[in-house]
């Protein structure tokens, strides 16, 4: 799309590729749903960018880690990969990026780390949902965005119709910023009536790219092939001026000026760079033995051309780590260091791996620097500030590392041996520690309760666990103090699944998933009454003591309230802590199912004691049988927890939500409207009806949705339930 002046120092074959200045990097992060082709086109990137840049020998991209396993087993992509390929002296880092929502988290952080989206749009699967919500949140940072329209060898692929369905979902009140740079050139029909597309038609350029042979081909068109491109021409030529800065220019378009095409290239790059106008392109992978895909070219051409800069980025929000704000100048080489930590990885020959973005500064091997962790203690994350020295800087080529001796301001890099550094953490000078603003993650809402399998796993799982939420943030580990489980809180089933993998074949832990259990309370329906008697004479000093106590329920959030109404010394005074004590510790393991008693005021009216036999000990035994034996006579409840859940759904999808919701003995609270097309639902739900509800909310909204949830209270469930509760409570006794 023009030529760019040749900054990057590139680096010699079998050498990795550094960028000497901001200005020679670009930074694009692919976005799609699963399926969508990402992964396939950023191999055709590479293939391309090696195949020109070093004579026919290719460069492979890589990954930041070795989970080949996993993405070859779910045939998918389960995380971010970073693959820097070199273009007309650009270094550009392609971030493939999961499409399946369970990994939305690595999705977040390749756009924490890009400076622009290419989003991959399947001509014979259409736009989702989810990809539709991506573009949205780019659109809300003004992130600079284009599409590439994969799978045209597809029966059904039908690249017109799949460009007015790109501009219909992307292109919101102005479906002409949504317009395609070339058209495809077919070849003749085939036995199926299917005429593949074998090239590009450049609608500036008016120039035929000619893709049939495996090496891209330039050529003009016929005067027949003229008129066909005319209409998609003058329409992309009309949505460029549009935005063109200089207002003159559609006055002059109007009037029948020829405006020349470097002036359109230009401006088109303009406004590609800055976020108002969103080009559709075309891309196929080479045929085996082939050096170019379709489109490949014009992808890397639109990608150095017409996606920013680091410089073009504006820089996170930074302070001190005390909290005070500090600004810095955006991409500054020789300013304060300040780089971010956007997934972290375990390596099995060099440890642990941490991919970096630099937004300030220049990062060096064996430099000490300072960490910065964001207190993610909520997730089971411990929270560090800590100074560390980094070990070598390396840029991935297949499943290789190669070193490189710097990391500049906008440039990736990959660091090694940081063993404390985190997904998130900032990296800074240690005489000037700062923060970076942390970018926001989803919450994990489905729970997995695991244990070790046996005594080796036990040994080893808190350490396996600690190290698989300091690569994933979106991942929250729990240890249940009421059920004394632990719990793994993921995204989704594949998330879940990943993690189990990786627990047992990274970090050698093998755990079983056990049912998750929730939270339960018991208190007494009404006012009951009991007595405690614990007498016993075996020789020696014996154990006496006898109390009275009163139990009635109180409101909810009430826990436990004990009150002394004995008179008489009947209780001698330095015994009445031991019955409290005794009735308190009974409370805690419940009086009917094994769950804490709650909201009760617990009376002690009277009792005996003997001048000799009577003890601390004997008080406890007997308030604990006193509470015991008046739950014997009385209707206790199970409370159950019921959460606050917000659903944040497409219009579409509302009634069934609602219905969902119902059907899981919801209580809707209201709906209000959320922007165009979305609604909100508020509504209280009980816990048990929805561990599986992030799965299910998913498949019913087809993963347009998102729900979060908080903690409202304890209340009583329905006695069928209840009853089936105590039932399963009895057969583990």
């Amino acid at each position: 799309m023009g030529d760019k002046a040749q900054t990057h120092h590139p680096g010699a074959a079998g050498r990795a590729l550094e960028a000497d200045q901001p200005a020679s990097v670009r930074n694009v992060v692919l976005v799609g749903h699963s399926g969508s082709g990402k992964t396939t086109l950023v191999e055709a990137l590479a293939l391309t960018a090696g195949a020109v840049n070093r004579a026919g020998r290719v460069e492979d991209g890589g990954t930041v880690s070795d989970y080949d396993e996993i993405e070859h087993r779910q045939q998918r992509s389960v995380q971010l990969s970073l693959v820097p390929v070199e273009w007309n002296g650009i270094k550009i880092n392609l971030l493939d990026t999961p499409g399946y929502a369970d990994f939305v988290g690595e999705l977040r952080a390749g756009l924490r780390a890009a400076d622009a989206a290419l989003f991959v749009v399947s001509a014979s699967d259409g736009v989702d949902g989810a990809t539709r919500m991506v573009w949205e949140e780019c659109a809300a940072v003004g992130m600079p965005r284009a599409i590439v329209i994969t799978h045209l060898e597809a029966a059904r692929a039908d690249f017109e119709d799949m460009t007015r369905t790109c501009a219909e979902a992307f292109g919101g009140d102005d479906p002409d910023a949504v317009l395609p740079l070339y058209t495809p050139l077919r070849g003749p029909e085939g036995p199926d009536g299917h005429a593949p597309v074998t090239g590009l038609v450049g609608l500036l350029t008016q120039k035929l790219f000619d893709y049939s042979t495996g090496e891209r081909k330039e050529s003009e068109p016929g005067a027949d092939q003229l008129p066909d491109i005319e209409e998609a021409r003058n329409r992309l030529i009309e949505g460029i001026i549009a935005e063109s800065e200089d207002e003159t220019l559609m006055d002059r378009y109007l009037g029948g000026e020829q405006i020349d095409v470097k002036t359109l290239i230009e401006d088109l790059e303009r406004a590609v760079a800055r976020g108002s106008f969103f080009p559709v392109l075309a891309a196929a992978p080479a045929a085996e033995g082939a050096r170019q895909g379709l489109g490949t070219v014009e992808l890397l051409e639109l990608i150095t051309g017409g996606c920013p800069t680091p410089f073009e980025h504006a820089l996170p929000e930074v302070s001190g780590i005390d909290g005070t704000r500090r600004e810095l100048k955006p991409c500054d080489t020789d300013g304060p260091l300040v780089a971010e930590v956007v997934k972290t990885a375990s390596d099995p020959y060099v440890g642990r791996v941490s991919l970096v973005r630099v937004f300030s500064g220049t990062l060096r091997p064996d430099q000490t620097v300072h960490v910065s962790g964001h207190g993610l203690a909520d997730r089971g994350h411990e929270d560090h500030d800590v100074d560390e020295k980094v070990g070598a800087l390396s840029m991935p080529f297949g499943k290789q590392q190669r070193p490189v001796t710097h990391a500049v301001a906008g440039d990736l890099v990959c660091v090694a041996k940081l063993g404390r550094a985190e997904t998130g953490d900032t990296l800074s000078a240690k005489d000037d520690p700062l923060l970076m603003e942390p970018w926001r993650m989803p919450d994990p809402l489905l729970p997995l309760a695991i244990q070790a399998h046996s005594k080796p796993d036990e040994d080893k799982l808190s350490q396996g666990l600690s190290r698989l939420v300091a690569e994933d943030p979106t991942m929250r580990l729990e240890q249940n103090q009421d059920t004394h489980q632990v719990v793994l809180w993921c995204l989704g089933e594949a998330h879940a699944d990943v993690a189990l993998e990786r627990l047992r074949n990274r970090y050698g832990v093998q755990v079983d998933v056990v049912p998750h259990r929730v939270s339960l309370r018991e208190t007494f329906a009404h006012k009951a009454s009991g007595r405690g008697r614990h007498v016993k004479q075996s020789g020696g000093h014996g154990q006496y003591a006898i109390c009275e106590i009163e139990v009635e329920p109180l409101p909810g959030g009430s826990g436990i309230e004990f009150v002394d109404k004995v008179v008489g010394g009947a209780v001698p005074r330095q015994f009445i802590p031991s019955v409290e004590k005794g009735v308190r510790a009974q409370a805690a393991k419940g009086v009917a199912a094994g769950h804490p008693l709650v909201d009760v005021r617990i009376t002690l009216l009277d009792g005996k004691a003997h001048s000799v036999d009577s003890s601390d000990a004997a008080f406890q035994t007997a308030g604990a049988l006193a509470l015991r034996e008046a739950a014997a006579d009385a209707r206790i409840h199970l409370l159950e927890p019921v959460a606050e859940v917000s659903v944040l759904v497409g219009d579409d999808y509302v009634g069934a939500v609602m219905s969902d919701l119902s059907g899981r003995r919801g209580r809707v609270l209201g709906t209000e409207q959320v922007g165009a097309g979305r609604t909100l639902i508020r509504a209280e739900v009980p816990e048990f009806e929805i561990g599986r509800y992030a799965v299910d909310l998913r498949s019913l909204s087809h993963g347009t949705a998102r729900f979060d949830r908080s903690y409202a209270r304890h209340e009583p469930m329905p006695p069928q339930i209840a009853e089936r509760i105590r039932e399963q409570a009895d057969e583990t006794v």
